[in-house]
């Protein structure tokens, strides 16, 4: 495994997983711009889709998560000094209203005006306004819990802080001693 800055100021990385080509941020993105896989996602969910957000057309689906991950990615990349990615990111636990080292977090669409957003970026807070993306998902359900796919989400979470945790990284100048020294070939 492998983090991978995405942004040069070093305020937003991501899991590279072993065994994947590109970082899971990327992965994400193209997923939520690739037609043929939101077609796939869609149908398979079509009754989470119904049931929770009263939408029976997949193509309707499909063009507000391209439109929506458009925005959301626009945000993500905001190159901008004044760019704060502590607006986009809140804690993972509705319930949970202090700080927590490590904290897993989610970052989540805009929406429309028809309903909220489905999209979801889920990443450990290193410190504040640096997050290392660990994962994402269509969460269309009202807890994680209840679809393997966002079941598996909240796991890499988990397994990403305890590997942070293992190695010793706590903030940025402990994630950034351990891709130098650990990383570098």
């Amino acid at each position: 495994m492998e983090f991978v800055r995405i942004l040069e100021d070093g305020r937003l990385w991501a899991v590279k997983y072993d065994r994947e080509e590109n970082n899971c941020f990327d992965v994400l993105f193209s997923n939520w711009y690739d037609m043929n896989w939101l077609k796939n996602f869609f149908e398979e969910n079509l009754t989470d889709l119904s049931s929770f957000f009263r939408i029976t057309n997949v193509y309707q689906a499909i063009l507000e998560t391209i439109d929506e991950a458009t925005q959301l990615e626009c945000l993500m990349l905001d190159i901008s000094p004044e760019a704060n990615l502590d607006i986009l990111f809140r804690h993972l636990e509705n319930s949970r209203y202090s700080e927590l080292s490590l904290g897993k977090e989610k970052a989540k669409g805009a929406g429309n005006r028809h309903h909220s957003s489905w999209l979801r970026i889920y990443a450990i807070k290193i410190e504040p306004g640096i997050y290392l993306v660990t994962g994402g998902a269509i969460k269309l359900t009202a807890r994680m819990s209840e679809r393997s796919h966002t079941l598996a989400e909240l796991a890499k979470l988990e397994q990403i802080r305890n590997y942070l945790i293992d190695h010793g990284v706590f903030d940025y100048d402990s994630l950034n001693d351990y891709v130098r020294d650990e990383q570098s070939d």
